[in-house]
């Protein structure tokens, strides 16, 4: 069984900085490809960031690139999300998935490809 364990949210001020953390036990964390998602109030779901597992190619989506980092520590079975310039509309919860099993690059960014989620941390950014 897969846990994922996310932490390090917060209230931040607009044009400041928080970095997520998820914590991965279970399996093996090498072979996973590791995302994050959010929901923001009324929304629905939306894909962020994702680290594949073969080769550790990094994606994003197009509201936070250039903004968001994803990034893996496998010695800890952890990955990140350092998240700057935030903005009001990043206000959301995230929540960090694991795909387990090897899939095609296509749904890298599609919410059914993952397999374990965790319970997710509040980022809040007031406007």
């Amino acid at each position: 069984q897969v846990q994922l364990v996310e932490s390090g949210g917060g209230l931040v001020q607009p044009g400041g900085s928080l970095r997520l953390s998820c914590e991965v036990s279970g399996g093996t964390f090498t072979s996973y490809t590791m995302g994050w998602f959010r929901q923001a109030p009324g929304k629905e779901r939306e894909f962020v960031a994702a680290l594949r597992s073969n080769g550790g190619h990094t994606y994003y989506a197009d509201s936070v690139k250039g903004r968001f980092t994803i990034s893996r520590d496998i010695a800890k079975n952890m990955v990140f999300l350092q998240m700057n310039t935030l903005k009001p509309e990043d206000t959301a919860v995230y929540v960090c998935a694991a795909q387990t099993r090897r899939r095609v690059l296509s749904v890298i960014r599609s919410e059914p490809s993952y397999d374990y989620w965790g319970q997710g941390t509040q980022v809040t950014v007031p406007s």
